[in-house]
C-alpha cells in the first residue's frame, strides 16, 4: 500500500477544487486551504522537532498526532499536537525506551488514522527496520526508502559508495570493526591521530579521537559500549583524524523520480565533543571550487542510491581546503533551519509533499530556482553547564522570556516558565536561528536574541555562546571542529546575573520565614516612606541637591597633600567636626546594622549640609566584617558607591594597626595591601590605632598609610579616669606614647576615648598638655557619651586646644553613641570655635535621621539614658551594645547587670587592658564566659589550667594583639595556654607574608574573575568572606532592596519598587503565600513582578525544625565534656573511637562573633559523640563522653 501512495500522481494527492461551507473549527479553516488529500500525519518524536513539523503539516492542512512517553505527559509538543497518545502504560518503558518502541508508535498511527510517519531525527529516524515496518503497514514514512537507510547508515558501505563514486575519503577501515584486535591493525598501518565512530549512528556519540596508542584499548571500549547502548549495535569503523578541519554539510532533496538538487552547504565545524553547538550557513571562508566540487559530489552521492527526501552529505575541509566525505545522514539535521532561511525553502514541507507523492519539479525546487540570500546562524540553548564541563542540569524552569524580533526564529519545545527538565532526554531548550544580509549582521542579531533571553531555575549556555560569538576567529568564520576544545578562553563567562529571580527567592524566604538578619528582635517600628529634607540657603533659596557639593576640606588633599591639608586644619581659626552617623554611632546604638542604601538615600544632601566637616567617619573597623556578616553587602561597593555622591568631604576610616580590620594581627603585607585599595578606592584620613597602644603595631599601619599616600592619624586609645591616681595610665603614660607617635611623622593626632570616660578635667588636663609641647599638630578627639557628659567633655577639648571632635546627628547621638552635633555646636556659639556648619542644615539632615532610628528599631539596645557606672566598668561605647545583643543571644539577657560586673572583674584578671577593639571583645567574651559558667574571679585563678577560655582570650594571652602596658597576668597566662607558645615581641614578625597570587588563583577558581578589594576582603575575613559569597551566589545582591523589605515582608497586594541598577526598577507585588507542602515541608510564594506572575518555592523553616533536647554533661563526672555556652558547632575535629590526650581540640563553638575550643579534659577515646557539625547546643549541653584508658 505504501509504494502504491509513493507511486501516487500529483493529480492524486494535490486537490484545485472548491470545498463546501461547514461550521468554522480550527480543523475546517485549515481544510479549506487544503492542497493535500493526505490529511493527517504523526510525529514519532519529542521536543522541538515535533513542534517544528506540526507547524508546516498544519499549513498544509494536515491533522496531526503526537505521541509521548509517560515522563513527557507535560511537554509541550503534546500540547501543539491536534491529538496527542502516550506510548504503551506507565512503567512499559524507558524514557528513551518509549521512543525507540516503533511497534507500539505504528500500533497508534493506525488505530488513530494517521496516513504519515514523520520520524524527525535521532531516536528511529535512521532505522531501516522501522521504516519498513511503516510501509508494511501501509502509512507512508516521510525519508528514504528502507534500504537506502541501510545503506548510508551503516558508514562502511557510505564509505565504500563514495570510493565507488570517486569521491575523496579520509584513510579508514574498509568494513565496521568489532574487535580491538581489527583497530590496532589499522592504527598499526596508518598511525595516529585516528577517529573511532559508531557504524550505525550519529550525534556524536560512540565516537573517540585518540592520538597515543595507550589510550586506544579504553577509547574503544567506551566508543563501542556508547554506540551499542545508543544504537543497539556496537561495531565501529577507524579511521584517520584531521587536524583542524572544517565541516561542511550539504542539504539534499530527492523526489521518488530519482531527481535531485542541493539546498548549498552550512558550516557546522563548531562542536563540542561531535556535537554541533552553533550552524553557519553557508560557509563563510570556503573558497568557490571547493564549495562547487562538494555540492557537485553531494548531488552524484545521492543520485548513486536513488535518493528520495531530504537528507544531508558530510564532509571534512582540511587546512589546505581538501575535501573528504564522512557520511550521508538520511533524515532532517536539527540545523535545517539555517538553509530554510537562506533558501526560503521549506524543508519539512517539501519532505512531506515528496512523500504524498510530488516531485521537485511540481514544487518549483529544480536547482536553476534554487538560490541563497544573506547569511544565517543557528545557535542551540541548552540547559547545560559550561563551567562544569557543560554539565546538564535540571529542575523547573522558573522565568522563560524569549527573544524575537527581525530575523529571529525560534524554534522550541520544552522551554516555558513552569517545565521541568528531567534527567532522560536532550538537554536543548530552543533553537535560535538568526538571519541578515551578511554574516556579521546575522552574527549581530544572534548575539542580541541571545541576550534577551531570560531562563531561570536552570542553568543554560547563553553566556558560553555569547562569548563564542564574540570570539574574533567565530566573527572570522575560521572555525575548525575542535576550536571549543582548544580555546579555552571561552571558558571565561560572562554569567547572567539573574539578579531579578534571585531576589525574590530572598523575598519569598522573608515572607515564609521571616528576617533571618541576626540581632534582630521584631519588625520596624517605621512603616512608611523616609522623606529626604529640602535644604535652603542663608536666602530661603531651595539648593539643588540632585548634585553633590564640590566644596569641601577635601580638595586640600587632593591638590596638595596629607601635610598641606594637616597644616590648613591647624590654621583654621574655629573649631571642627568629624560626623560619625554614617559609622561609629550606628554601630553604638544600632548594632552597626545600617545599610548603604540608606546611607545612600541621604548621601547628596550631606555633601551640601555639611560640606565644612573635617571628616566623614563612615569606613572601617566593625562596619567592615558586619557589612558582610550580617548585611550581605560588599563593604568596597558601599565605599566606592558614598565617595562617588559625596566627593567635597573627606573620609576617615577605623584602621586597626597591624590588625587592618580584622580581630587579630596579619602579616605585614596584608596591611599595605589593604590600605593601598582603602585609598584607591575612597578613604582620605586613617585612624591608626592600637588596641593595647602598642607603638610597634602602630608603626605596621601608620607606616601603611603613609605609603599609600593618605592622612595619618596616630591614635591614642585613652583607657580609664586618668584623675584616679590608682590608674596606671596616667599623663606620663600617654605623653610618652604621644611622643612615639610624633616620632613616627604622623599627620594629625587622635585621641579615641572608646568608652567615653574621659572627663571635662581630664580633657582640659590632656589636650592643653599636648597643646603646649606640639604647638603645631593637629588634635583630633573622639568619644561616646555614654556617662552623660561627652559635650562638656569634647568642648573642654576645644577649648584646650583640640581642632576636631566627634559628634553624631541628635536623633543618633547620645548614651553610648557620640555626643550632640546641635549641643556642641550650641555650646560653641558666641565664641570663635565654632564649626563653620549651618544648625539649619544640620537639623534638616537629622530629620532623615531621626526617621531612619525608627526603621531599624528591631535593632535598639532600648537604653534609657546615661550610665555613669561606665567609669567603673569602661565597656565602650560600640561593644557595649553589641554585648546586650550577645548576651541576649547566649541566654544571659536576664543577667546583663551581672554581666557588666563580670565585664570589670575580667579586665582585672586579665591586667587592666586598655578596651578597645579586639581586646575589648578578650574582655567580653570572657565577661560572658565567666557568667555563663558561674565563675568568679578566684574560679578563673584556681581552674584556669582545665577551663576551656574562648579563643579570643588565648589569643590575648599567647601575644597574637600584642604586649599590653605592664605585661600579662601571670601565672593566669601560662596555667591558660597550658603549653601554647607566648609571644614576647608583635605577631606579625612570627607570620609568613601573604601570598597574593595563590590567594588570587584560588578565589578565581572558587569565585570567578575577583577584585583586589575581593582579595583583601578575604584576608581579613576567609570564612565570613566565603559565606557572604555563598548568600550572595544564592540571593544576589541585596542593597539594592529598601530595608523595610529587608527586614520585614510586604503586605499582600503592597506593591513597591527595588532600581537594580540606573534606569532598572522592578515593580513587586506580594500576591499570595502557598499552603505548606506536608511531603517536602515547602511553601510557594507568588510574586507580581513588573505585572508578571512568578513564584518560588521556599522551605518553611518552622516546618521542619525539630525540638532536639540533649543531655546535660555531668559537672561532677568529669569524662562528660559539655558545651561550655550556647552557640552552633562550626567543627567537629573527633568522631567516636578517637584517641585524644589531654587539651586536644574536640570542637569548635561559635556564639555570634565568639570562638571557642572545645578541649579534651583528660587522656582517653571519645565515646558517646552526640553533636554534628552545624548543631545548636545550649550550655552544659553534653558533647561526648572521653573515656579513660583504665576505664575501657
Amino acid at each position: 500500500m505504501a509504494a502504491d501512495k509513493a507511486a501516487s500522481k500529483y493529480e492524486d494527492v494535490f486537490e484545485d477544487g472548491e470545498v463546501p461551507k461547514e461550521e468554522k473549527t480550527v480543523h475546517r479553516i485549515r481544510a479549506n486551504s487544503t492542497i493535500m488529500h493526505v490529511n493527517k500525519i504523526l510525529v514519532a518524536n519529542r521536543g522541538e522537532i515535533p513542534i517544528r513539523i506540526f507547524r508546516t503539516a498544519h499549513e498544509l492542512s494536515l491533522h496531526t498526532i503526537a505521541v509521548f512517553s509517560y515522563e513527557d505527559r507535560l511537554s509541550m509538543h503534546r500540547q501543539k499536537a491536534d491529538e496527542a497518545y502516550v506510548i504503551g502504560k506507565r512503567g512499559q518503558y524507558t524514557p528513551v525506551g518509549a521512543y525507540l518502541a516503533g511497534d507500539e508508535i505504528i500500533k497508534i498511527a493506525v488505530e488513530h488514522g494517521a496516513q504519515m510517519i514523520h520520524p524527525g531525527y535521532g531516536f528511529l529516524s535512521e532505522n531501516a527496520d522501522f521504516a519498513r515496518a511503516v510501509e508494511k503497514a501501509g502509512l507512508i514514512f516521510i525519508g528514504p526508502q528502507p534500504e537506502v537507510i541501510e545503506k548510508l547508515g551503516d558508514k562502511v558501505s557510505a564509505r565504500k559508495l563514495a570510493i565507488e563514486c570517486g569521491v575523496p575519503v579520509v584513510p579508514g577501515t574498509e568494513d565496521a570493526v568489532g574487535t580491538f584486535e581489527e583497530v590496532k591493525k589499522f592504527t598499526d598501518k596508518y598511525g595516529f591521530p585516528v577517529i573511532i565512530k559508531a557504524a550505525f549512528g550519529g550525534g556524536g556519540r560512540g565516537m573517540r579521537v585518540v592520538r597515543e596508542e595507550a589510550d586506544l584499548k579504553e577509547a574503544f571500549e567506551r566508543a563501542t559500549s556508547e554506540a551499542k547502548s545508543a544504537f543497539g549495535n556496537g561495531t565501529v569503523f577507524v579511521e584517520r583524524f584531521l587536524d583542524k578541519p572544517k565541516h561542511i554539510e550539504v542539504q539534499l532533496l530527492g523526489d521518488n523520480q530519482g531527481n535531485i538538487v542541493h539546498l548549498y552547504e552550512r558550516d557546522c565545524s563548531v562542536q563540542r565533543r561531535h556535537q554541533k553547538v552553533v550552524e553557519i550557513a553557508p560557509a563563510k571562508d570556503l573558497p568557490a571550487h571547493v564549495r562547487n566540487a562538494i555540492l557537485n559530489d553531494a548531488v552524484k552521492l545521492a543520485k548513486s542510491v536513488n535518493y528520495r527526501n531530504a537528507g544531508t552529505a558530510e564532509f571534512l575541509v582540511d587546512q589546505q581546503n581538501r575535501y573528504y566525505f564522512i557520511e550521508i545522514n538520511p533524515r532532517i539535521q536539527v540545523e535545517h533551519t539555517i538553509t530554510e532561511e537562506i533558501t526560503g525553502i521549506d524543508i519539512v514541507a517539501a519532505q512531506i509533499q515528496i512523500a504524498a507523492g510530488a516531485t521537485l519539479e511540481q514544487l518549483g525546487l529544480t536547482q536553476d530556482r534554487i538560490s541563497t540570500r544573506g547569511f544565517a546562524i543557528q545557535c542551540r540553548i541548552t540547559t547545560e553547564d559550561p563551567a562544569k564541563n557543560f554539565q546538564p542540569d535540571t529542575g523547573k524552569i522558573e522565568v522563560y522570556r524569549s527573544a524575537g524580533g527581525n530575523g529571529v526564529r525560534l524554534d522550541g519545545g520544552n522551554g516555558f516558565a513552569g517545565a521541568v527538565i528531567t534527567p532522560y532526554y536532550d538537554s536543548m531548550l530552543v533553537k535560535v536561528t538568526c538571519h541578515g544580509s551578511t554574516f556579521e549582521i546575522a552574527r549581530r542579531k544572534a548575539l542580541r536574541a541571545l541576550i534577551e533571553f531570560r531562563i531561570r531555575g536552570v542553568k543554560t549556555n547563553i553566556g558560553f555562546l555569547t562569548t563564542l560569538l564574540t570570539h574574533p576567529t567565530f566573527q572570522a568564520g575560521s572555525c575548525w571542529t575542535t576550536f571549543i576544545d582548544e580555546t579555552p578562553e571561552l571558558f571565561d563567562l560572562v554569567g547572567s546575573q539573574n539578579r531579578a529571580q534571585k531576589l525574590l527567592a530572598y523575598l519569598g524566604d522573608v515572607a515564609v520565614n521571616g528576617s533571618s538578619i541576626k540581632g534582630q528582635v521584631g519588625e520596624p517600628k517605621f512603616k512608611g516612606d523616609i522623606v529626604i529634607p529640602t535644604l535652603y540657603d542663608d536666602d530661603g533659596n531651595k539648593i539643588d541637591t540632585s548634585v553633590p557639593c564640590t566644596k569641601g576640606w577635601r580638595q586640600i588633599i587632593l591638590e596638595e597633600g596629607p601635610k598641606a591639608f594637616a597644616k590648613a586644619v591647624r590654621n583654621y581659626k574655629g573649631s571642627l567636626i568629624m560626623d560619625t552617623t554614617w559609622r561609629d554611632a550606628h554601630q553604638s546604638l544600632l548594632a552597626t546594622r545600617v545599610r548603604t542604601i540608606d546611607i545612600l538615600n541621604i548621601a547628596k544632601e550631606t555633601s551640601h549640609a555639611l560640606h565644612n566637616l573635617y571628616s566623614l567617619e563612615c569606613w572601617g573597623g566593625a562596619t567592615f566584617d558586619v557589612a558582610m556578616r550580617f548585611l550581605y553587602e560588599d563593604p568596597w561597593d558601599r565605599l566606592r558607591k558614598m565617595r562617588k555622591l559625596v566627593p567635597n568631604i573627606p573620609f576617615q576610616m577605623l584602621l586597626r594597626g597591624a590588625n587592618g580590620v580584622a580581630y587579630a594581627s596579619l602579616p605585614d603585607n596584608a596591611i599595605d595591601h589593604f590600605v593601598d585599595q582603602a585609598k584607591k578606592n575612597g578613604v582620605d584620613i586613617f585612624r591608626v590605632f592600637d588596641a593595647l597602644n602598642d607603638i610597634d603595631q602602630l608603626e605596621v599601619g601608620i607606616r601603611a598609610v603613609q605609603k599609600a599616600g593618605g592622612v595619618c592619624e596616630g591614635t591614642v586609645c585613652y583607657s580609664g579616669d586618668m584623675l584616679n591616681p590608682k590608674k596606671k595610665y596616667n599623663l606620663e603614660y600617654y605623653m610618652n606614647l604621644v611622643d612615639k607617635l610624633v616620632a613616627l611623622d604622623i599627620d594629625v593626632l587622635g585621641i579615641k576615648d572608646m568608652a567615653g570616660v574621659l572627663k571635662p578635667q581630664a580633657a582640659t588636663i590632656l589636650i592643653s598638655s599636648i597643646r603646649k609641647k606640639y604647638p603645631d599638630l593637629p588634635i583630633h578627639v573622639h568619644t561616646h557619651d555614654s556617662a552623660g557628659t561627652g559635650v562638656a567633655s569634647m568642648v573642654a577639648c576645644i577649648m584646650a586646644g583640640a581642632d576636631v571632635v566627634d559628634a553624631a546627628t541628635d536623633s543618633m547621638s547620645g548614651m553610648t553613641s557620640q555626643p550632640s552635633i546641635n549641643a556642641i555646636m550650641a555650646c560653641l556659639d558666641g565664641t570663635d570655635k565654632t564649626p563653620g556648619l549651618n544648625p539649619q542644615h544640620v537639623r534638616a539632615l537629622d530629620s532623615y535621621w531621626s526617621q531612619l532610628r525608627l526603621l531599624y528599631s528591631p535593632f535598639e539596645a532600648h537604653l534609657t539614658g546615661p550610665d555613669p557606672e561606665v567609669y567603673e566598668h569602661e565597656i565602650p561605647g560600640g561593644q557595649l551594645t553589641n554585648m546586650m545583643f550577645q548576651a541576649s543571644q547566649l541566654g544571659l539577657g536576664s543577667q546583663w547587670a551581672e554581666t557588666k560586673k563580670a565585664y570589670e572583674q575580667a579586665n582585672q584578671l586579665l591586667g587592666d587592658i586598655v578596651k578597645v577593639t579586639p581586646t575589648s571583645k578578650v574582655v567580653g567574651d570572657l565577661a560572658q564566659f565567666m557568667v555563663s559558667n558561674k565563675l568568679t574571679p578566684e574560679d578563673v585563678k584556681a581552674r584556669a589550667s582545665e577551663l576551656d577560655f574562648p579563643g579570643s582570650v588565648l589569643e590575648f594571652f599567647e601575644g597574637m594583639m600584642g604586649q599590653p602596658y605592664g605585661g600579662f597576668p601571670e601565672p593566669l597566662r601560662t596555667n591558660a595556654l597550658r603549653g601554647r607558645r607566648k609571644l614576647d615581641k608583635r605577631p606579625g614578625l612570627f607570620l609568613e607574608p601573604v601570598d597574593f597570587a595563590k590567594v588570587r588563583k584560588e578565589l578565581t577558581r572558587k569565585y570567578g574573575p575577583v577584585s583586589e578589594c575581593d582579595v583583601a576582603s578575604y584576608i581579613m575575613y576567609p570564612k565570613v568572606f566565603e559565606d557572604y559569597k555563598k548568600f550572595v551566589a544564592k540571593y544576589g545582591d541585596l542593597s539594592v532592596l529598601p530595608t523595610k523589605y529587608f527586614l520585614s515582608r510586604p503586605e499582600i497586594g503592597e506593591e513597591f519598587h527595588v532600581e537594580l541598577e540606573k534606569g532598572k526598577v522592578l515593580i513587586l507585588k506580594l500576591l499570595a503565600v502557598g499552603p505548606l507542602s506536608e511531603n517536602t515541608g515547602q511553601r510557594e510564594v507568588f510574586y507580581e513582578m513588573n505585572g508578571e506572575v512568578r513564584q518560588v518555592t521556599v522551605d518553611d523553616k518552622k516546618a521542619s525544625v525539630e525540638n532536639v533536647s540533649r543531655p546535660k554533661a555531668d559537672p561532677t563526672d568529669s569524662s562528660q565534656v559539655g558545651a561550655p555556652m550556647a552557640g552552633v558547632l562550626v567543627e567537629l575535629r573527633v568522631k567516636d573511637g578517637s584517641e585524644v590526650k589531654k587539651g586536644d581540640p574536640l570542637a569548635v563553638l561559635s556564639a555570634m562573633k565568639m570562638e571557642m575550643v572545645i578541649s579534651a579534659p583528660h587522656n582517653g577515646v571519645v565515646s558517646q559523640l552526640q553533636v554534628k557539625e552545624g548543631d545548636s547546643v545550649d550550655g552544659s549541653d553534653l558533647i561526648c563522653r572521653i573515656v579513660k584508658p583504665d576505664a575501657k
